[in-house]
């Protein structure tokens, strides 16, 4: 005779993104606010998670002028030769860059997330780290609000912020054209 323990479903494991923002304005601010921080919030694995100040479109929102209404964006999929699942980052803002580590995203462009890595815009910092899990069903965030600045306490190489209407490089310049570089200049 099988025991119940037996013959319970085992419980799958579910992929969760760890997300600790920091932002200098973040106590005075209420910046964060809509965010419930320390939670696991479990997603269906077919949301594309959106992050900026319209709380009609974006599942996590910041109380600040400064953001696009819809900054960026993560999906999940799943690449396919892998069971693991895989996250990309999108920069849905026209008017800022996106840095992910230290690559550059102009509007509509997307990568695939590292496993841990470095998004900022703004003065805005997020360290997103995945833990791996089996669900192919749901994913889960949790948010953790970080005391100091994000590139100082995990050693990233310093960079001016992003302007908030600009960009690091040629992103958002009138030529479109190609240019051609020497890959010494990189």
């Amino acid at each position: 005779m099988m025991s119940n323990f037996e013959d319970a479903d085992t419980e799958e494991t579910v992929t969760c993104l760890q997300i600790t923002v920091y932002h200098p304005g973040q106590l005075q601010n209420g910046i964060f606010q809509s965010i419930r921080f320390y939670n696991r919030e479990k997603l269906p694995s077919s949301e594309v998670v959106k992050f900026g100040r319209n709380s009609n479109v974006c599942r996590y929102t910041f109380q600040d002028k400064q953001v696009s209404r819809v900054q960026f964006s993560l999906q999940l999929f799943k690449k396919f030769d892998s069971s693991v699942l895989s996250f990309e980052i999108k920069n849905m803002s026209k008017k800022t860059s996106l840095l992910v580590d230290n690559k550059e995203l102009c509007y509509l462009n997307k990568i695939d997330l590292p496993y841990k890595c470095m998004v900022r815009f703004g003065e805005y910092q997020f360290l997103i780290e995945k833990e791996d899990g089996e669900s192919l069903e749901f994913f889960e965030t949790q948010f953790i609000l970080s005391p100091r600045s994000l590139l100082q306490e995990n050693n990233w190489p310093i960079q001016k912020p992003i302007p908030e209407y600009g960009s690091y490089s040629s992103c958002f310049t009138q030529n479109t054209s190609p240019t051609e570089m020497d890959e010494n200049e990189l």
